[in-house]
């Protein structure tokens, strides 16, 4: 069930000419933040838009003749979609996948224009993974699963083969996990070329399958899902990268949606990058602060598949916990000048204000008087407290 250093080898070597060997980027911010000297993997920039074509590509192209000619089917949410899409097209094989009904219509629109029939069932990759099976079983269809294949966890070692090469004295690795693939890959190059590196498994804290399954020593389902990082939602654990991860993976962390909404903002506004959630979940962890990092460290951008309405929300998501975006509700005069007194107060305490409610139906309402409910730019939590105490002193705040 284990990858040997041969595997590794020929999986590099199968690959080389058609997949991208991403680039690594210097961060500043993030080492910043981290302590430690980072480095940023973007498999974002990958064929695609994330690391998934690696292990599809790998298994795809493993298939005997009478294999290929019956077709594959696979089951994603949208990155593993695309990927199978492409490999199967760049293969000349037929390819339908099944996405959960609620995936994001770009990568719906995506995995289309990349040569796959899309057939939308389920609401969970693993309700919609049930479906593929079942095709599979009925049709004689090659089943590429999303990581719970020794082929596909080859394919994705191929990302921790290149890190080790593009940053040779590399200390520490943070992957992204959700079913395993990429991590299970990841630490397996790592550990049979580079032993003495540490690797570590970052997932969302309301999607943590790992952490339960690794102390029972099998996978292990997690009873309810609810993160934004769709991309590493997965409620259990493949065995194939279970075995990989129990062997060669040194810890695993977990993140807020808090901090990955952060996480992918800072992507944004200070490394220029576009990420999707999950793709962030590393950076996430690296500038939580929690884990004590040192020396070089490599996070991996596994991926920036992400719904432009969703960026928008993550945005705000981000911007909010970041300390960027107050709101706050304040009761004022109902009387000519009891709104201005209350904005010019904000202007001179340089919050901008984005959006004005007023009510006058609130409980705890007297006569003449009406609640303001105001949303404001802020510079970040030291000015946020700053406007709150301010506004209480003058009054416009209750207990």
């Amino acid at each position: 069930m284990l990858l040997t250093a041969d595997d590794v080898d020929r999986a590099t070597d199968e690959l080389a000419s058609v997949i991208r060997r991403t680039p690594t980027i210097a961060s500043r911010v993030v080492s910043e933040r981290s302590g430690a000297q980072v480095w940023l993997k973007c498999e974002n920039l990958q064929r695609t838009g994330s690391f998934k074509p690696r292990g599809a590509y790998l298994r795809i192209s493993r298939l005997s003749a009478g294999e290929r000619a019956r077709g594959v089917v696979a089951a994603s949410a949208g990155n593993h979609a695309q990927g199978v899409a492409w490999a199967a097209s760049e293969l000349g094989i037929a390819s339908r996948v099944y996405m959960p009904v609620g995936a994001a219509l770009p990568k719906i629109a995506a995995t289309k224009a990349y040569g796959a029939e899309v057939v939308l069932a389920g609401s969970t990759v693993d309700e919609a993974l049930v479906e593929a099976q079942r095709h599979a079983e009925t049709t004689g269809a090659a089943l590429i699963h999303p990581f719970d294949h020794l082929d596909i966890v080859a394919g994705q070692s191929t990302v921790g083969v290149e890190i080790l090469e593009q940053i040779p004295y590399v200390s520490t690795i943070l992957v992204p996990l959700g079913g395993g693939g990429l991590l299970a890959g990841v630490a397996a190059a790592a550990r049979l070329r580079r032993p003495e590196v540490e690797v570590i498994g970052v997932q969302a804290a309301q999607a943590a399958a790992w952490p339960t399954s690794l102390a029972e020593e099998r996978p292990t389902p997690v009873a309810a899902m609810n993160t934004m990082a769709d991309g590493i939602a997965v409620a259990t654990p493949g065995k194939v990268p279970f075995a990989h991860v129990s062997e060669f993976v040194d810890r695993i962390v977990t993140v807020s949606e808090e901090e990955l909404s952060t996480a992918l903002l800072l992507m944004l506004e200070r490394a220029k990058l576009v990420v999707e959630p999950a793709g962030a979940a590393a950076v996430a962890a690296a500038v939580s602060g929690r884990l004590a990092l040192s020396g070089t460290v490599c996070v991996v951008l596994s991926g920036g598949n992400i719904d432009p309405l969703l960026l928008r929300h993550v945005t705000t998501h981000g911007l909010t916990a970041a300390g960027r975006f107050l709101t706050v509700t304040a009761t004022v005069s109902d009387r000519p000048g009891g709104l201005v007194a209350l904005l010019e107060l904000l202007r001179d305490l340089g919050a901008s204000v984005l959006d004005v409610v007023h009510s006058r139906v609130a409980d705890d309402l007297y006569l003449g008087e009406v609640q303001v409910t105001v949303s404001v730019e802020t510079r970040g939590h030291d000015h946020q407290h700053d406007v709150r105490r301010a506004l209480a002193d003058a009054g416009f705040l209750r207990d």
